[in-house]
C-alpha cells in the first residue's frame, strides 16, 4: 500500500511509519520537520494548510491516509486561529482532495478525548455525547463530523480513534497539557525528583504508545461495518491512579517512589486526572484494544522512551 501520514515526525506518527515499513508499504511523510520521519519513508515537508504539500502526498496515489497533525491542546488554545487552520481548514481540504482522487481511500483520523469536554460525566461510554470545552477539542469534533459526513457520500472509508493519555511522549515542550504523565517517565528514569502537577489519587486514562500505533495499522484494514454510525470509536484505555503509575514506573526504573512529590493544579486535575470509568465495546467490537495491565503498559511505554 502507499499510505499517507500526517504529523508523521511525532512520536505516534514514528512508531506507525516504522510498522508500515516493516510490513513493505510506501509511506509518504508529511510534517513540517524531517528531522523526525523515519529513514525509509518519503518525507514531504512543510505545511499542510499549503494545497502544494497536500498535492505532493497524493501525488503518484493514495491507498489510505493516516491523519496525525495537529496543533495540540494547549497551543490550540493559545492561538485559535492556528488550530482553526491546521485542525480544521487543512484537514478538510485534505479530505476533500483524497476523496476526488481515489473515492472511497480509508482515512484514519486521530482525534481526541478532548470532545468529551471537561468536567467529565460520571461515566464515559459509546453513548456518551460530545460536549468540548476547550479549542482543541471543539475543533476535533467538528472533524469527526467531517469524516462521517465524507464517508456517509462515499467519498472516504473513514476511521475515527479518540485517543486517551498517550505514554510516554518525548521529553521536550510539546504544547500538550497533559504532559505531565510522560514527563513523570522521563524523571524517574533518570534517577530525578518529580513534582506531579495531579493528586496521587487523581485517575488517568492511558495507553502506551506501541498499543496506539498498533490499533493505527489496525484501523487500515478493519471492517468498517463494525464502527458505530459515526464512525467514531473512543480507544480502549487502562484506568489509572496517579499514585500507582508513579509506583509502577519506579519499581520498573529501580528508584524510590519517594521522588515524587505530588502539588495538585486544579485546572489540571479536572481537565486531565478525574476521569471516570471507561466502557469502549464498540471500539473492542471493532478490534482495538488496550495494553492489558498496568505493569504491560509501564513497560511497553519505557520501551519507547526517547
Amino acid at each position: 500500500m502507499r499510505i499517507v501520514v500526517t504529523g508523521a515526525g511525532g512520536f505516534v506518527g514514528r512508531q506507525i511509519i516504522c510498522r508500515l515499513l516493516d510490513r513493505g508499504d510506501s509511506v509518504a511523510a508529511v510534517d513540517t520537520v524531517g528531522s523526525g520521519i523515519p529513514f525509509g519513508a518519503s518525507p514531504i515537508v512543510g505545511d499542510l494548510a499549503d494545497p502544494a504539500i497536500r498535492a505532493a502526498a497524493l501525488a503518484g496515489g493514495c491507498d489510505a491516509i493516516i491523519h496525525l497533525a495537529t496543533v495540540p491542546g494547549g497551543a490550540a488554545e493559545a492561538d485559535p486561529a492556528a488550530s482553526r487552520r491546521i485542525n480544521v481548514d487543512a484537514m478538510y481540504d485534505l479530505l476533500l482532495e483524497a476523496g476526488a482522487a481515489n473515492p472511497g481511500l480509508r482515512v484514519i483520523y486521530a482525534s481526541s478525548i478532548a470532545v468529551f469536554g471537561d468536567p467529565l460525566p460520571d461515566s464515559v461510554d459509546d453513548s456518551t455525547p460530545l460536549s468540548p470545552r476547550m479549542i482543541y477539542g471543539g475543533h476535533k469534533a467538528m472533524m469527526e463530523d467531517a469524516v462521517a459526513m465524507f464517508s456517509n457520500r462515499g467519498a472516504i472509508d473513514g476511521v475515527t480513534v479518540r485517543l486517551p493519555g498517550i505514554l510516554a511522549r518525548p521529553k521536550g515542550p510539546s504544547g500538550m497539557k497533559s504532559a505531565f504523565m510522560s514527563n513523570l517517565f522521563h524523571a524517574l528514569k533518570a534517577g530525578e525528583a518529580f513534582t506531579c502537577p495531579v493528586s496521587a489519587d487523581g485517575m488517568i486514562w492511558a495507553e502506551s504508545v506501541s498499543r496506539c500505533a498498533d490499533n493505527f495499522v489496525h484501523a487500515l484494514s478493519m471492517d468498517t461495518a463494525l464502527l458505530p454510525s459515526t464512525r467514531a470509536v473512543t480507544l480502549p484505555a487502562l484506568r489509572i491512579r496517579m499514585g500507582d503509575l508513579a509506583k509502577e514506573v519506579a519499581r520498573q526504573c529501580a528508584v524510590s517512589p519517594d521522588l515524587v512529590t505530588y502539588l495538585p493544579d486544579a485546572d489540571l486535575e479536572i481537565a486531565f486526572a478525574a476521569q471516570p470509568p471507561l466502557a469502549t465495546p464498540a471500539a473492542e467490537r471493532a478490534g482495538f484494544a488496550h495494553d492489558g495491565d498496568l505493569a504491560t503498559l509501564v513497560a511497553n511505554a519505557l520501551a519507547t522512551l526517547s
